[in-house]
Formats: structure tokens, C-alpha cells, sequence
């Protein structure tokens, strides 16, 4: 993973270690809003997962329905190509 990556991952990292506990669990979604931000980044990189991690944060809210919703199933973005291995 890019140092990049990894900088923008740790505030999310220390929220779910330290901020997170302390709080009653309310996200409505499987996995939870901080490890989709985490996994969308880790696999998207970081201007893709950033964006895919707020948009999961706005659609957790008390009327959506919730649910399983991975990060393999978004539908914001086109897949990415692979490349052609030679």
C-alpha cells in the first residue's frame, strides 16, 4: 500500500480504535461506514475511495435501509480496467 494510502487511512484507523468504542453502534450498514472509507481507499485509492467513503456516509441516515453493501458492489464508478499482462 502507498504512503499516500496509509496517511489517509490512519485518522479513519484511530477513529475506529479510539472514538469509535466509546460511542453506541448506529451505522445501519455491513460493513461499517469507517471500514468501507478504509477498504474503498485500500482498493480504489484515494480520491476514488474518498469519495465512495463520503457518499456511504450520506446514505447512512435513518431512513435508508441499510444492509450488506461492499465496497465490490458500489455502482458510482465504472469497474477500473485491467491491464493487458504481456
Amino acid at each position: 500500500m502507498s504512503v499516500l494510502r496509509t496517511v489517509v487511512i490512519s485518522p479513519i484507523r484511530l477513529y475506529q480504535r479510539v472514538i469509535s468504542p466509546a460511542l453506541p453502534r448506529s451505522c445501519k450498514y455491513e460493513p461499517t461506514c469507517s471500514h468501507y472509507a478504509a477498504e474503498a481507499i485500500r482498493t480504489e485509492g484515494v480520491l476514488r475511495g474518498l469519495v465512495l467513503g463520503a457518499w456511504r456516509i450520506l446514505r447512512c441516515n435513518p431512513w435508508s435501509h441499510g444492509g450488506y453493501d461492499p465496497v465490490s458492489a458500489q455502482r458510482l464508478f465504472r469497474p477500473r480496467r485491467s491491464s493487458p499482462s504481456s
